[in-house]
């Protein structure tokens, strides 16, 4: 059991958009958010923020010198941590403590220098500080003038979700009483795509103007291929302790679990991972009283059928009603989970479930109290967040 921690404040930027008004209207239309980028001349599927998102980040780019040799994965980092503090009431001497994430960094940043380090037998001299993970949360803490303590970390695609982990834990320790908690991710690169690629996850359906198509088919548990498409973005949430009368949210369970690995990419076909995480998670909460479940579920064939047989053995009497963004926007490797939180906050604060338009039919909750939200990655490393009614 946790002491119960409020969600203050949620901000992020991705292809939904870049105010939670924008997110909630994205998910309330049928609609994907995945287009074309061509790359090394060829088309490739991803999904993308939008060409006004792109021009504030490139605002905040050029408004200070030091942040012009910044990647992505920092910018949308600062955007969506720059709104969630004001939205939240936080001032810079509150010193509250900092923990983003990112699975891969910068990503666009490091092949940049590495392809120049191959032409020319040296590279930059900035090529070291703007390419550590480490990189983001500390200009986050500058950017917002804050002293508090500050993390950065990779622990692949559950980064986000062990964001979240941290902040609980610092606050629950009492070493400190507010934590900027979250992930971002800027992975639309060459060699990025290429990696995935070469894991045979990556989608190679052809982008289809027919609306009843979708490129990724995450929850889809009858597919015959890998349909993974990555997508970039940003989400942070502010949480404060106790049960506070302005939060969106209440945190009041964490499950964590990490799986003995039978292969590099893989967990075990009923997600052992998983069935350890959400019990944790649920503590003493009945497993009926769940109404949703975010999924991890990246669009791969056994990934969302590991994770829904992970379930199926945890919700014994009631299965939740199932959901997951990626279908819409991709997998957002180190960010998603911060983008399935942020999902999450949204159906409770509207009493509105959305549904994936192509999965199996549900039952579908006639209220929604408490939810909870998955996330794993590579090295088979689980957290799941149980959500609950402010």
């Amino acid at each position: 059991m946790i002491k119960p921690i409020s969600i203050t404040a949620i901000a992020s930027i991705s292809p939904l958009g870049k105010t939670l008004n924008d997110v909630w209207a994205s998910y309330k239309n049928n609609t994907h958010c995945i287009s074309e980028k061509e790359i090394n001349k060829k088309p490739v599927l991803v999904s993308q923020i939008s060409k006004d998102s792109k021009k504030e980040i490139e605002e905040i780019k050029q408004s200070d010198n030091k942040y012009k040799s910044l990647d992505n994965t920092v910018l949308f980092t600062l955007y969506a941590s720059r709104k969630a503090v004001k939205d939240a009431g936080w001032q810079a001497q509150d010193n509250f403590g900092i923990n983003i994430g990112s699975s891969r960094g910068a990503t666009k940043l490091f092949e940049t220098y590495h392809e120049g380090f191959l032409k020319n037998n040296k590279t930059e001299t900035l090529s070291s500080p703007t390419t550590t993970l480490g990189n983001i949360s500390s200009w986050v803490a500058h950017d917002l003038q804050t002293e508090g303590p500050e993390i950065s970390h990779s622990i692949t695609c559950s980064t986000a979700l062990h964001s979240v982990l941290n902040g609980v834990a610092w606050i629950n320790s009492g070493m400190c009483n507010k934590f900027l908690v979250g992930g971002s991710e800027a992975p639309l690169t060459p060699f990025t795509i290429a990696q995935m690629q070469a894991l045979k996850i990556y989608s190679r359906a052809k982008l289809n103007t027919n609306q009843d198509k979708f490129p990724c088919e995450a929850l889809n548990l009858n597919k015959t291929q890998n349909t993974m498409v990555l997508g970039e973005g940003a989400s942070v949430a502010c949480l404060e302790a106790g049960k506070k009368e302005h939060a969106l949210a209440v945190i009041t369970g964490v499950g964590y679990a990490t799986e003995i690995l039978k292969h590099n990419i893989s967990i075990s076909s009923d997600a052992v991972c998983f069935q350890k995480s959400m019990k944790m998670a649920l503590g003493h909460l009945n497993p009926d009283n769940v109404d949703v479940v975010v999924m991890h579920a990246p669009g791969t064939i056994k990934g969302d059928l590991s994770e829904v047989n992970a379930i199926e053995k945890t919700f014994l009497n009631k299965r939740p009603a199932l959901t997951t963004n990626k279908w819409k926007i991709g997998h957002t490797f180190g960010a998603s989970g911060a983008l399935s939180l942020e999902f999450a906050v949204l159906m409770l604060q509207h009493q509105e479930f959305i549904g994936v338009p192509f999965a199996e039919k549900q039952e579908l909750p006639k209220s929604i109290k408490h939810v909870l939200v998955n996330a794993v990655g590579f090295g088979g490393n689980a957290v799941s967040i149980l959500l609950s009614k402010a």
